[in-house]
C-alpha cells in the first residue's frame, strides 16, 4: 500500500505529541511493508536538523507564523493556496498513493481535503484536537466564504481561480477521532461528517512493564508538556503557594517564550520562585526519567484535552497523577483509581489533592496500581495497527491485524 501522509509539523521540527503520533504512524507503516511519505510544512525550529529520516517532505506553506496565525493579507493568500496544491498534485502524480492520510490541519490549506476529494482518491484523516472546527477560520483562504451569503460568490471565484473555496468534510472519506469527546465534538459543526470511527493514540510500549520501585514522598511535583495557560500551568504554580515550602514544582516542556515569562513572572509574585524549575523541552527518555524522579504529576488542564498522553506515561512509570480531566482524558482517568480527579481552575483544590498524597502511602500504591493496569491499554503498537487498518479497508484492501 503507498499512502501520502498530510499535516502541518513533523519531527524534529514539532511542538506536542500529535506530530509524534503521525512519525510513529509512518514507522510502523513502513516496517510493515507499505510506502509512506510524509508532507509537511517548510517551518522549523532554530538549530534543529531535519535528520536523515527518508521521504519527508517540508514544503508546505500554512497561515502560522511566530506561536499565532497572524492575519495575512488578502493578495497573499492565493499565492500560498496555489503553491499548495502545485506541490500536493507532484507528490500525487509522483507516488500514485492508494489512499491519502491527513494528521494536523490546523492553519493549513483545507483546499489540500477538497482537491483530494475531487481527485477521487480514498482518504482518511487522523484527527487528535478540534480542527476539524477551528481550522476553518484559521484557514484564511476558507474562512472569506464562510458566510452562507457568500455561496454564490464562492462558487464563482472557484470557477475563475481554480481554488476551492469550500471543503465537502463529509464527503473527503474517512475520520478517525483520538476520543469519542472529539468525535462527539465534530458531529456538531454545521457541515458534520459521516464516516467517524476512534482509534485512542497510545504511548512507546517500551515504558510499559514492570513499575519502579516505590520512594518516599519528597513533594517533588512535576509538569509535563506545553508550556500554555490552558494546561493549567499558571494553576499549578499557584498551587505550589498553598504547600508547604520544601514542595517544588518542575516544568519539562517549551512553546512560547511569551508564556515562560509570563511563568516565571508569576512564580516570582507568589514567593515560589526558587521552587519552580524550567527544564525546556527533553527527551522522552528523560521525561521517563523525571517521572521516576517525582512524586506526583499534575495535569490540570483548564482546556478540554482532546486526550493526553502525558497522565499515561506517568501512569506506566508509576507517578501518582493530579488532573482536571476534562475532554477526552475523562475516558481513560478514574478518580481514586487511577489518579486524584480536581476541578479546573482550583489551585486549592490541586494542594489539597497533592496533600491527600502525601499523607496516605496507601492511596499512593492504589493510584500505581490501577495506572498499571491502564497504561497497556493505550500503546503505539495499538493505536499503529488501528491505522494501519483503517487505510487498508478505506483503499480496498484486505486487513489482517499484525500482532503486538
Amino acid at each position: 500500500m503507498r499512502v501520502l501522509t498530510v499535516g502541518n509539523l513533523y519531527p524534529p521540527h514539532h511542538f506536542g505529541g500529535y506530530e509524534q503520533v503521525w512519525r510513529s504512524a509512518v514507522r510502523h507503516l513502513r516496517a510493515n511493508g507499505h510506502t509512506a511519505r510524509v508532507l509537511a510544512t517548510d517551518w522549523r525550529l532554530d538549530g534543529v536538523a531535519d535528520g536523515d529520516e527518508p521521504d519527508v517532505h517540508r514544503e508546505l506553506r500554512w497561515y502560522w507564523a511566530g506561536h499565532d496565525f497572524p492575519r495575512i493579507p488578502l493578495a497573499q493568500r492565493p499565492p500560498i493556496e496555489r503553491h499548495n496544491a502545485h506541490v500536493l498534485a507532484r507528490h500525487l502524480d509522483e507516488l500514485e498513493p492508494d489512499v491519502v492520510s491527513f494528521w494536523s490541519m490546523g492553519g493549513m490549506s483545507h483546499s489540500l481535503i477538497e482537491r483530494v476529494r475531487r481527485r477521487g482518491l480514498p482518504m482518511v484523516a487522523f484527527v487528535h484536537d478540534q480542527w476539524l472546527d477551528y481550522g476553518r477560520s484559521f484557514d484564511q483562504w476558507m474562512r472569506l466564504f464562510h458566510a452562507p451569503r457568500r455561496r454564490l460568490a464562492a462558487r464563482a471565484v472557484d470557477r475563475l481561480t481554480g481554488i476551492p473555496t469550500r471543503v465537502d468534510y463529509a464527503g473527503a472519506g474517512r475520520y478517525v477521532f483520538v476520543s469519542d469527546f472529539v468525535r462527539r465534538r465534530a458531529l456538531k459543526l454545521p457541515e458534520p461528517v459521516r464516516d467517524t470511527a476512534v482509534a485512542h493514540s497510545g504511548i512507546d510500549p517500551a515504558l510499559v512493564g514492570p513499575l519502579p520501585p516505590e520512594h518516599d514522598w519528597s513533594w517533588r511535583l512535576l509538569y509535563v508538556g506545553r508550556i500554555h495557560h490552558d494546561k493549567g500551568i499558571h494553576e499549578s504554580v499557584d498551587a505550589l503557594a498553598h504547600l508547604p515550602g520544601e514542595a517544588t514544582l518542575t516544568f519539562a516542556g517549551k512553546w512560547d517564550e511569551r508564556d515562560e515569562d509570563a511563568l516565571v513572572e508569576r512564580a516570582r509574585g507568589l514567593g515560589v520562585e526558587s521552587r519552580v524549575t524550567m527544564l525546556g523541552q527533553r527527551s522522552p527518555a528523560e521525561v521517563a526519567e523525571l517521572m521516576r524522579a517525582h512524586d506526583a504529576l499534575l495535569f490540570p488542564v483548564l482546556w478540554e484535552e482532546p486526550w493526553g498522553l502525558v497522565p499515561i506515561e506517568a501512569m506506566a512509570q508509576g507517578l501518582p497523577v493530579v488532573a482536571t480531566g476534562r475532554g477526552g482524558g475523562g475516558e481513560y482517568m478514574r478518580d481514586g483509581e487511577n489518579c486524584l480527579i480536581v476541578p479546573a481552575r482550583d489551585p486549592e483544590a490541586i494542594a489539597r489533592a497533592v496533600e491527600r498524597l502525601a499523607a496516605d502511602p496507601e492511596l499512593r500504591r492504589t493510584l500505581r496500581a490501577g495506572g498499571e493496569r491502564t497504561a497497556p491499554l493505550h500503546t503505539e503498537t495499538v493505536f499503529n495497527e488501528q491505522v494501519e487498518g483503517h487505510l487498508l479497508e478505506v483503499a480496498g484492501h484486505a486487513w489482517e491485524p499484525v500482532a503486538a
